[in-house]
Order: C-alpha cells, then structure tokens, then sequence
C-alpha cells in the first residue's frame, strides 16, 4: 500500500517538475520581453538590482561548494538545509532578474557612451572580448535552462529517500548548477561598465 502511494506522488512531482521546467523559461522569456516603462507604467527602472542579484549567483555557488562539502562529511541535515537555501537563493535571483528587465532598458555589451546603440568603433574596441562575453553568456543561459528539471529531480529523489538516484543525478546538476552561478558573476562583472 505504502509502495502505491510513493509510486503515485512520484509520478505527481514528475508531471509538476516536468511543468515548471518548461513554463518558468517560458514565463522568464515573455516577462524578459515586457518593459512597463514603454508600456506606460510609471514605475522607477530598478537599475539598483544588477550588483544584488550578481551577489546572489555568487552566494549560491559558495552554498552549493559547502553543501557538497556538508555531505562528504556526512551532515546530511546541514546538506539538506544549504540544498533548500540553495534553491531558495536561484528563485530569489530569478525574481530580481525579471524585475529589473520589465522596468529597465537592456544593456548592450561594449556599449561604451551608453546610447543604446553598439557603433562599429565600440564594437572593434571589444575586440576578442566580446565572442569571450557572449560565449559566457549564452552558455549561461542555455544552462540556466538545462538546470532547472536537474535540481527538481535531484531534489525530488532526495525528498523520497532516492538517495542513490539523488547521489548519481547530483555529480550532473552541481557542476551545471556551480557553473551557471559562478558565469552569472562573471557576466555581471563583463557588462557592469556599460550600465547607463
């Protein structure tokens, strides 16, 4: 009986991270498309967000490291509870990151006089730089994508008592995960000089 009702919320959780993985990209794109400002709205750009959610990604791959730590010494509560902080920070980022894109214009990288315009001359004055910026970049969004039904999955394993499928899932979700938060910093650090 026990077994039928694990077997059936399993197959619960599944559907619903199956879900969420594919309508969170889909509601961040469409979201990340919606500037208020050019709609009419009159609400002040958020431009006060980009350090604090850089400074998020940054926590996050320092709280993945102590978790993967916690758990090879075997505190496995501690590991729990920096997992869940974890995941908390991610969604946190995700929060900010869509607010400050509805309520402030995009900045373009090398974007030097900040006229929203990327000239020939700022673009030369990158040089092998931009194709750095921009391979960093993409990875990090196509990761940040990729992720999201791993640490559902990993998490979900764990929460029944998977843990071997936890333990085999999680070698590939906390290098993808550590990765996208480590190039969330660097991407910040890349762009901050042309922020308007």
């Amino acid at each position: 009986m026990s077994q039928a009702i694990n077997t059936t919320k399993e197959s619960a959780y599944k559907k619903w991270i199956i879900v969420l993985s594919i309508a969170i990209p889909l509601a961040v794109a469409i979201l990340f498309g919606v500037n208020l400002r050019k709609l009419g709205v009159d609400v002040e750009p958020f431009t006060f967000l980009p350090p604090i959610y850089a400074f998020i990604n940054g926590l996050t791959a320092f709280i993945l490291i102590a978790a993967v730590v916690s758990i090879k010494n075997g505190k496995r509560k501690l590991h729990e509870n920096l997992m869940k902080v974890a995941i908390g920070l991610s969604t946190l980022f995700l929060v900010l990151y869509v607010a400050y894109h509805m309520t402030s214009d995009s900045t373009i990288f090398g974007d030097a006089n900040h006229d929203g315009i990327l000239q020939e001359s700022e673009s030369l004055a990158l040089g092998f730089t931009k194709y750095v910026y921009y391979f960093i970049l993409i990875s990090h969004i196509l990761l940040s994508i990729i992720i999201i039904p791993f640490v559902l999955f990993t998490y979900l394993r764990a929460i029944l008592g998977k843990f071997a499928d936890h333990k085999k899932l999680a070698r590939i979700a906390f290098p993808l995960w550590l990765y996208v938060a480590i190039t969330g910093v660097v991407v910040y650090f890349m762009i901050s000089p042309f922020y308007a």
